[in-house]
């Protein structure tokens, strides 16, 4: 049987540390435990370590004391900065450590930490640096298997909303644009074609498509949502389309957020943005590749965020993903008669396995 910690050790713990320095979409999906461990340790100092390009996603969170910024350095750097922070958290005398990120560099960093409680996933490497351990399934959406290492604290897995936190200031730009564009609220769709990672990636033939049948059939407008070096991609759909799309001006993660706070819906390839569409309770439909797992990696649990994964496509050069625009042009279709209340919200209809190879 796993252990748990006694209650009678948990009140002597003052000081927590947080270990999930990077990257952006599993940082933000933290956030859905903290009101939690902030109720079970009212008193305590609740830290948490992150790299310095994410710490927009939590510097206006409630529930923590302090981010510790480590910098995103590469290379021989990179070891030279861990060692570095390995000094700042041991003086630091933190009582427990919450590894979430359990890799082999944060393990390192719970090892030196000098932390009584060491709190993390029980993986191939690296198990004997926690004395508390659980372990990880890919079963549920990855905010749900966060709760899971907590067990040894009592804390159980809950229902609970992500948070991030729109600033006045990425709301106020975002607002001005969508009003010189001619856009108002909840009448757009946002699409987010740029991804880093090549086999995630849907064709952009298949988006342009997927905007004209929007377009054609519904009075919303299409919104083209881009990061740094994704402008191109978003050129290239605009290119292709007989309905015009629309190109967001450039965004930080957080006037993403305002953006899509705004919109009706959110439909793109697996990424980080999707679990912003989760924090903004924006509707959102994933299109998942055959190295990806969509029940980790997409809120399907609730019926407004749905995916497509087709998973008799093992070929991880094909652009489409075995997708069709036609088939997401369908779950949008559902999608939207949920939001607007036209059908049942039962979840077993969207985005849950079936015998259907395309979901």
């Amino acid at each position: 049987m796993q252990r748990n910690i006694p209650e009678s050790e948990l009140l002597k713990i003052k000081r927590i540390l947080i270990i999930q320095y990077k990257p952006f979409g599993d940082i933000l999906l933290n956030t859905g435990y903290f009101p939690w461990l902030r109720e079970k340790f009212p008193q305590a100092q609740i830290d948490f370590l992150i790299q310095k390009p994410y710490v927009t996603l939590l510097e206006d969170n409630p529930y923590l004391d302090n981010l510790v910024i480590m910098q995103n350095k590469k290379g021989m750097a990179y070891y030279r900065e861990r060692n570095h922070m390995i000094g700042v958290i041991r003086k630091q005398r933190y009582d427990m450590i919450i590894d979430q990120l359990r890799g082999s560099g944060s393990a390192l960093i719970t090892l030196f930490s000098g932390a009584k409680y060491r709190l993390g996933w029980e993986l191939k490497r690296w198990n004997w640096v926690y004395n508390y351990r659980r372990k990880r399934t890919n079963d549920r959406y990855y905010s749900l298997m966060k709760f899971h290492v907590l067990e040894p604290l009592g804390i159980k897995e809950t229902p609970h909303e992500l948070f991030y936190q729109v600033k006045e200031q990425s709301q106020t730009k975002i607002d001005a644009w969508l009003t010189s564009s001619g856009l108002k609220e909840k009448e757009f769709i946002v699409f987010s074609p740029g991804t880093p990672v090549l086999a995630k990636k849907w064709s952009l033939a298949s988006f342009a498509v997927l905007a004209d049948l929007i377009q054609e059939n519904y009075p919303y407008k299409v919104v083209l949502l881009w990061g740094p070096g994704e402008e191109q991609d978003c050129q290239e759909i605009a290119d292709k389309v007989k309905f015009n799309v629309i190109k967001a001006i450039p965004t930080t993660f957080n006037e993403a957020a305002a953006l899509l706070k705004r919109a009706k819906m959110y439909i793109s390839q697996d990424g980080g943005i999707n679990h912003v569409a989760v924090a903004t309770g924006t509707p959102s439909i994933a299109i998942f590749g055959p190295h990806s797992n969509p029940k980790k990696w997409q809120a399907w649990h609730n019926p407004i965020h749905p995916y497509l994964r087709n998973w008799e496509c093992t070929d991880s050069s094909d652009r489409t993903l075995g997708i069709s625009p036609e088939q997401v042009f369908a779950k949008f279709k559902e999608l939207l008669a949920i939001i607007d209340n036209q059908i049942g919200s039962h979840p077993g209809k969207v985005g849950l396995d079936s015998k259907s190879s395309l979901e």
